[in-house]
């Protein structure tokens, strides 16, 4: 099935007159426009036609050091493991999803918009660092059926709440954010399903990371990877360099990382925050091997 004409058979079944996001023109006319600033990027996005706008709100980077060899076994053979001076790194990053729409189509309430939190790690191939997820939970059945058929990852579908200091609310009284997740479907944790509960907040202005760092190194990445059917896939996506703040996250509960047998500690060693950031994502592409 087309991606883009499945995409329109849901926009005709959900769609009103007035369900259009009244800050639809403004995303529209600037996804386009994203290309137009390329010097940051390690190589070129591609030519073609990009497949999906989006946007991440309200997004909490924890990231976990790990010893190389505990991640290596659960990474497919071909992809490198990466790692920053010797050390592999763990990440899981809860956010809220907007805007997202693919080329042509505007964004739709209940479709475009939805929190999910993934946990992933840092991988290399063929020359081009980016990320592998080893598994993305999200509030979205629509959304969990097209990453799992188009983009080959694992999706599952979560009930996820997230409320507090949040881009949507606009409350200038709340300062933290609350997110708690709990998966549905999918690899159970040792005690049930796979959860994960936070509150989190900004600390401090918001920079981009500085070249050859740490943080750069965790967020600076323009592709993704996924394996499926021992086949390999690339997924090119392209964005301004995220504007990072300083976070505190309080974790209340975290077994995301259980159904791959880690046991993750209590705090997190970095923590990052990021109020918003808009993203294109291209289809994916197979992989090819030279013989």
């Amino acid at each position: 099935m087309d991606f883009c004409a499945a995409w329109r058979a849901i926009v005709l079944r959900s769609c009103k007159a007035d369900t259009v996001e009244p800050e639809f023109q403004t995303q529209f006319v600037t996804a386009g426009s994203l290309l137009y600033s390329v010097e940051h990027r390690p190589w070129m996005p591609p030519d073609s036609q990009w497949l999906l706008s989006q946007s991440w709100d309200d997004v909490l980077f924890a990231h976990f050091a790990m010893d190389p060899p505990t991640l290596r076994r659960l990474v497919p053979d071909a992809l490198t493991l990466d790692l920053y001076d010797g050390v592999a790194w763990l990440t899981i990053s809860p956010f809220c999803t907007s805007h997202m729409r693919p080329s042509g189509i505007p964004p739709i309430p209940g479709i475009s918009f939805f929190p999910q939190i993934n946990l992933r790690t840092y991988v290399t191939m063929q020359g081009k660092p980016g990320l592998f997820y080893l598994s993305v939970d999200a509030a979205n059945l629509s959304a969990v059926w097209f990453a799992r058929v188009f983009f080959r990852m694992p999706y599952w579908q979560a009930a996820i709440q997230i409320s507090g200091a949040t881009i949507q609310a606009r409350n200038p009284r709340e300062r933290t954010i609350h997110f708690r997740s709990s998966r549905l479907h999918g690899p159970t944790a040792v005690n049930g399903p796979a959860k994960f509960d936070v509150i989190y907040s900004p600390e401090g202005e918001a920079r981009r990371a500085h070249h050859r760092s740490l943080d750069e190194f965790l967020t600076e990445r323009y592709c993704v990877y996924a394996w499926n059917r021992r086949k390999y896939y690339r997924v090119e996506v392209h964005h301004q360099p995220w504007p990072l703040q300083p976070a505190s996250a309080e974790i209340r509960a975290n077994s995301i990382a259980e159904p791959f047998g880690l046991a993750l500690p209590a705090e997190p060693d970095v923590c990052h925050f990021s109020r918003s950031l808009k993203m294109l994502v291209w289809a994916p592409e197979a992989i090819r091997f030279s013989r």
